[in-house]
């Protein structure tokens, strides 16, 4: 059984491994793969979006799988 609170913080660190430690690969996936695209193509500012995206996504995910 996965943490809430474990999967945010895994993924506010590297986006997607709060998804793979719920689980959730193909999710986890995903956001490694989107997350630095949008990093590099926005020059930063829409990657803190995609960040806290992954990051909340991970805590919800979580929460629904209790």
């Amino acid at each position: 059984m996965s943490k809430p609170g474990t999967a945010a913080v895994l993924s506010l660190i590297v986006p997607g491994v709060g998804q793979i430690y719920n689980g959730a690969f193909l999710r986890g996936l995903f956001w490694l793969v989107i997350t630095p695209g949008f990093w590099i193509g926005s020059g930063g500012w829409l990657g803190w979006i995609c960040h806290l995206a992954a990051a909340y996504t991970a805590y919800q995910f979580a929460i629904k799988r209790r």
